[in-house]
């Protein structure tokens, strides 16, 4: 215990004001941003979480001397992976009713299991942690960082990488096999498929992309024809199969409608407004 004691006094001696002040504010953003993730009603406010998050996770790399971890911090988890993850969540669109629904049937308590079990086990690799002896970044990063990072990497845990691998191209796989859907039916031609729309009477001009003339250009608002009727095929099938379509449809109408007559009363005015002077002028004579 005094040995612990003594070397807890000596890291805190060794740590710098400037060192101390960029911990406590960073981590207090770290956290914040984690808690925010996982309590976010909107999924895109989570991912936006999560990426500031990664962020300062990849400048306490920086801090600490860790470059190569820091880039790739930056570079692969924030810049590639999470803003993958947002563009996918603003575009398909994922709200807080979807949460609710359980595809696999005791998936939350078998979350909240796992997760049981992962805090147990960080807490006993850090309670069994030896805080003695330290090599430091200067023997750490001897020959570079990028040395000692694959000199460990595919030396001492080279079955845990290898594992590691393993187990991300399993995930690859089994994404690409439950996402491939075997076609049953030769594929139809564009030939095809315009002379089918002819056939069946369908609107044959191009449709106008979602958000237009409807003064707004969100994929989830449906393009309003030049009569202004809306036209639900220029909204995604994903969003008309979720009921997440919003329809402005009647407020542009209401609109329309609203300047259509301040324009006819404008008409009005200027139509009365000469005739009736000249009846004065004569009942003046």
């Amino acid at each position: 215990m005094t040995a612990q004691l003594a070397a807890a006094a000596t890291l805190s001696a060794g740590t710098s004001t400037g060192e101390a002040v960029q911990f406590w504010i960073l981590g207090t953003v770290a956290v914040i941003g984690a808690l925010c993730t996982v309590f976010m009603k909107k999924a895109v406010h989570s991912a936006l979480c999560l990426a500031g998050t990664m962020i300062v996770l990849a400048v306490f790399y920086l801090a600490n001397g860790a470059y190569f971890l820091g880039i790739v911090q930056i570079v692969v988890y924030t810049g590639a992976v999470m803003m993958l993850f947002l563009f996918v969540v603003m575009l398909v669109g994922v709200t807080a009713a979807d949460s609710l629904k359980e595809t696999i049937k005791g998936q939350r308590w078998l979350a909240l299991a796992s997760g049981l079990g992962f805090g147990i086990l960080l807490i006993a690799g850090i309670g069994n942690a030896s805080l003695k002896e330290f090599d430091g970044l200067a023997q750490a990063n001897a020959n570079g960082n990028v040395e000692g990072i694959a000199s460990l990497v595919f030396t001492k845990y080279v079955f845990a990488f290898e594992i590691t691998g393993a187990l991300l191209i399993t995930a690859a796989v089994g994404a690409m096999v439950l996402t491939h859907r075997e076609r049953t039916e030769r594929a139809k031609t564009q030939r095809e498929l315009s002379e089918e729309r002819v056939r069946d009477g369908k609107y044959l001009p191009p449709l106008p992309a979602p958000g237009v003339y409807a003064r707004h250009n969100a994929v989830d608002i449906a393009g309003l024809l030049p009569d202004g009727t809306p036209s639900e095929l220029t909204v995604s099938k994903t969003l008309r199969e979720r009921g997440q379509v919003r329809d402005v449809s009647m407020e542009a109408l209401n609109d329309l409608k609203a300047l259509e007559q301040r324009a006819e009363e404008r008409l009005e005015r200027k139509a009365v407004g000469p005739a009736t002077f000249k009846r004065s002028e004569e009942a003046s004579k």
